[in-house]
């Protein structure tokens, strides 16, 4: 029961990084022009071992 709650919350953690990273896309890709870099992808990918890991 313990990893079926663990690997339901790392899914969820990592479809919302997911659709976190797709709303800030205009934002990054503006922040880029300027120079700045968002650390979006790291979220993501993070998530993603996380999510991985459980399965």
């Amino acid at each position: 029961m313990q990893s079926q709650v663990a690997r339901f919350t790392t899914a969820v953690a990592y479809q919302t990084s997911l659709a976190v990273g797709i709303m800030l896309l205009p934002f990054a890709l503006v922040a880029r022009r300027m120079g700045v870099t968002l650390p979006v992808g790291r979220l993501v990918e993070r998530a993603e071992g996380a999510y991985e890991s459980t399965r």
